[in-house]
């Protein structure tokens, strides 16, 4: 409606190599707009400088590798990154939620190296579980 150049890209277009070259190779169009599942695959977007998650997805690793297209090797621009939440929404509560198992998902792989997983699993404490879990007392025992 404003007249605003943009690319679009979504599971029904048929040349995604072709879009994603129009916007990588036109400074003239500033926008590409990505359906999150549509864009995870493939893209590498180094005529980028920002990144807008609208509607945040339920998997953290997922809103990761969309961001990460325009973070490719050739980048040579700053990137820009914001997420946009409604406050006082079930959306709000969810976005709490993801960012606690992006938080506990860091601290347990980060530390992850020649022992299992399990064993860093089983260094939870109960609280730190429920806690993440949203569960109350009654819901998990101590063991």
């Amino acid at each position: 409606r404003e007249g605003v150049e943009y690319c679009y890209l979504d599971g029904s277009t048929q040349d995604r190599g072709e879009v994603v070259n129009r916007f990588q190779s036109s400074p003239q169009i500033p926008v590409f707009l990505i359906s999150l599942k549509a864009g995870g695959v493939g893209l590498n977007l180094t005529a980028a400088t920002h990144v807008f998650h609208f509607d945040r997805w339920w998997n953290p690793a997922v809103e990761d590798q969309a961001t990460d297209r325009a973070h490719r090797i050739g980048q040579t621009k700053l990137v820009s990154v914001y997420k946009f939440v409604c406050i006082g929404t079930l959306e709000e509560r969810i976005a709490n939620m993801l960012d606690e198992k992006r938080s506990l998902s860091k601290e347990l792989l980060g530390e992850v190296n020649d022992d299992s997983l399990a064993g860093y699993l089983s260094k939870l404490k109960v609280d730190e579980l429920r806690e993440f879990l949203h569960l109350d007392e009654q819901a998990v025992g101590d063991d």
